[in-house]
């Protein structure tokens, strides 16, 4: 599994010279890879079905428990099939729709780069990793959605779902690591045991929050709806592949597994099954408002994430049985119907749905995928879509709390899908016929194999329930609900409550588009309301975050070197002095030595030499005071015992002494030009952070030294480095590498010394 995941990443380095050798075949070849990994992923369905779990792990960082560990399951192997076998066709797909595109190599590196990351998160079994390849998705997914980057709205749009997703990113962060803490574990297969410990915890309440706000973001719920629409920018081979099983989905796939760990509270439920249920609504009724192909499609595919969210808080079996089918269903018909309106843009040059009409006659075999694809859509017919429909019916009929809520939004939900499907299949191909940018004609098979793939797929499961029941389905759901559990579907169950709302469903949402025209044009404060209100306040918190960035870099970045200082220091004496009070307070008692004659009169002189360069009237006078201070600092070093660093401490200090007269030798008097109000701020300042570290070096000589180490270096000193001087031993040979960068740095310094010696201007300039 480690080998599977990392291909996805190798190749992705070789693509774009695939792409070049292989020209019009090149995504033909590179689809290869994904093909054969589904065909890898194929061979566990067996083992898995029959409660097996499957891993593998390398240990990553031992000391921090870090293992880059993968696991295969029910869930897991449901999105690695996914991601597998519809990245093979996206890849075939995007080779006729990106033909001619001198970064077509490029964007088969993206696409592989997505596809190996995605494989890294449902895999993943340690949550370290799994967030290393979570933000991962979220990188390779702004290269996606900004490969136009020619494009202004391209960026923006990549830019937008970078900051929504990888803002969600770091508090999942957050939340991974507390609830790691908290488990006693960071491998995922060994939380669901710990679950009743991390339920009562008193950090439970931060963590759930810190794991929901990041699957929010990424499965785009709501108030974060809108940033997925907005990356339909992306070429359409993106749109599929992120929107049928991939980078969305990632969100419910997080929550799916953490089901068993935080699960079964009353703030899960409510939570999960509010925001899964307003996203469902909010995004279906902005769908009604969409006359471009991708952004229809993508409205109900935030419609069919609030679906899969509000499942997942229910938690019942039916509700996770349901949500299983819906989500296997959706990514079928869902990946179809982009790759349809890819085509019909790549043939016509347009996806306005006012602009289409018509199109069976110029495309029949797409028409036809498209028929079933929305058939799907619907979810009315003999169609895997149906069963899944019928099961979200069941499960928030049989809810107990809030079933009078969720039985007319889940009906209402199910209309708008109708409706959406509806628009789709009848506008644009049934509908009058218009004149399109350019003639209309059938795709090439590159662009009608996918879609055809998957919309037969979803007919024929819808038929044959069975060849997925027990295979997929139901170690799907045992994998959530944390137990073991049985499926059995079917596509006709009579005539029953569920079968009632989905007529409902039907006739409400055939009422809707026969009033389509009239609801796009007349209601558009509901579009506003629900659309524009979130991603303005995303605009007006952007805009306020520059605002007060640009107030911060006018006062503390001014380009002034003392306004730097100031605020260094200052802020040093604030937190420092602060912990320091607060924590260990004043010493209060001081280890005063005997004090020499002679180092009081060297004290002196020190404090003399600070003061002439405070009142020096030249540089050099400065240059030279301060340097008095260093050499008197190197005798200190020399009165106890320290003869190594007073030798360092004398270079140092004739190198600073030499580089400053060179430098200030040719530059004018000092004049006095702060005022002394500004002279008395500095003196303050100064006193301040002379008085902090005063106190730090007393605080820290009135307790005993306990060092591990000193110990250590005087019984190893001799008998391992053959050394009688530790100082030297320490340096040379117990932090070798240190010293030699030390020494790097000087031998550096010298360099530039030498140069400034060797530095002779011209005589004309």
């Amino acid at each position: 599994m480690i080998a599977a995941v990392l291909s996805g990443f190798g190749v992705a380095l070789v693509a774009p010279w695939i792409s070049r050798v292989g020209r019009n075949f090149a995504g033909w070849l590179l689809a290869l890879l994904p093909l054969g990994l589904a065909i890898y992923f194929t061979t566990f369905i067996s083992r898995v079905a029959h409660g097996e779990r499957i891993s593998a792990v390398y240990s990553w960082v031992p000391g921090l428990n870090a293992n880059l560990s993968f696991a295969l399951d029910g869930l897991s192997l449901l999105f690695a099939l996914l991601i597998t076998g519809i990245g093979a066709l996206i890849c075939i797909y995007a080779g006729g729709y990106l033909a001619g595109n001198k970064h077509l190599g490029r964007f088969y590196s993206f696409l592989l780069f997505f596809m190996a990351s995605m494989l890294g998160v449902v895999l993943a079994d340690n949550l370290l990793a799994l967030f290393v390849f979570w933000e991962l998705t979220s990188v390779s997914s702004f290269l996606l959605i900004g490969f136009t980057h020619e494009r202004a709205a391209s960026r923006a749009a990549a830019r937008q779902a970078l900051m929504i997703t990888g803002s969600g990113g770091l508090a999942l962060l957050v939340g991974m690591i507390m609830l790691g803490f908290v488990g006693g574990s960071f491998e995922l297969s060994a939380l669901p045991g710990k679950g009743d410990v991390i339920r009562a915890s008193p950090l439970y309440g931060g963590i759930l929050a810190l794991m929901l706000l990041g699957a929010f973001t990424k499965s785009a719920q709501v108030p974060f709806h809108f940033w997925l629409p907005n990356a339909m920018e992306a070429p359409t081979p993106v749109s599929a592949f992120l929107h049928s099983a991939t980078m969305v989905k990632a969100g419910v796939y997080l929550l799916a597994r953490m089901s068993p760990i935080l699960g079964g509270t009353e703030a899960w439920t409510v939570t999960v099954t509010t925001v899964g249920a307003l996203t469902m609504l909010v995004g279906g009724l902005l769908a009604l408002f969409q006359t471009d192909l991708k952004r229809l499609l993508a409205y109900s595919t935030v419609s069919a994430l609030g679906t899969l969210m509000l499942l997942l808080g229910l938690g019942s079996e039916e509700g996770i049985k349901a949500m299983v089918v819906f989500l296997l269903a959706h990514a079928l018909y869902k990946g179809a119907l982009f790759m349809v309106a890819g085509a019909v843009d790549h043939e016509t040059g347009t996806r306005n749905v006012n602009q289409l009409g018509g199109l069976w006659r110029a495309m029949p075999i797409t028409a036809g995928i498209a028929v079933l694809a929305c058939v799907s859509l619907a979810s009315f017919g003999p169609v895997l879509s149906f069963i899944g429909k019928e099961l979200l019916f069941e499960a928030v009929l049989h809810a107990e709390g809030p079933a009078v809520i969720l039985v007319p939004a889940a009906v209402l939900a199910g209309a708008l899908f109708v409706t959406v499907a509806a628009v789709v299949c009848i506008r644009a191909f049934f509908g009058p016929v218009h004149h399109t940018p350019r003639q209309p004609h059938e795709a090439p098979p590159s662009l009608w194999l996918g879609p055809a793939v998957l919309a037969l797929l979803g007919g024929v499961l819808g038929m044959l329930p069975q060849l997925v029941q027990e295979a997929l389905v139901a170690p799907v759901a045992s994998a959530v609900l944390g137990r073991s559990t049985t499926v059995e579907l079917a596509l006709w169950h009579g005539v029953n409550p569920a079968f009632l709302m989905s007529l409902a469903a039907i006739g409400l949402g055939l009422g809707l588009f026969l009033v389509w025209d009239h609801i796009h044009s007349g209601w558009p404060w509901l579009r506003w309301a629900l659309g524009r209100g979130p991603e303005r306040w995303y605009v007006v918190l952007l805009h306020g975050v520059d605002m007060l960035a640009l107030a911060l870099t006018r006062r503390l970045q001014n380009g002034y070197l003392r306004r730097y200082l100031m605020v260094t220091l200052l802020t040093t004496v604030g937190l420092v002095g602060g912990t320091l009070f607060a924590q260990a307070g004043l010493p209060q008692t001081i280890p005063w030595l005997q004090v020499r004659f002679y180092e009081v009169l060297l004290a002196a002189l020190m404090l003399a030499a600070a003061g002439a360069a405070l009142r020096a009237s030249g540089r050099l006078g400065t240059v030279a005071s301060l340097g008095i201070v260093g050499y008197g600092v190197a005798l200190f070093y020399v009165l106890y015992g320290a003869p190594d660093l007073a030798m360092t401490q004398i270079l140092v200090e004739t190198l600073t002494v030499l580089l400053f007269v060179l430098a200030f030798y040719h530059l004018p008097n000092m004049h006095r030009t702060s005022s002394r109000a500004v002279r008395l701020r500095d003196a303050v300042i100064a006193l301040l952070v002379g008085g902090l570290m005063t106190l730090l070096v007393l605080a820290a000589t009135a307790t005993p030294p306990t060092s591990r180490l000193a110990p250590y270096f005087v019984e190893h000193s001799k008998p391992d480095a053959h050394g009688s001087n530790i100082v030297n031993v320490i340096l040379v040979d117990f932090r070798g590498l240190d010293t030699m960068g030390e020494i790097t740095v000087l031998a550096v310094a010298a360099i530039g010394v030498y140069a400034l010696l060797r530095l002779r201007p011209k005589r004309d300039a």
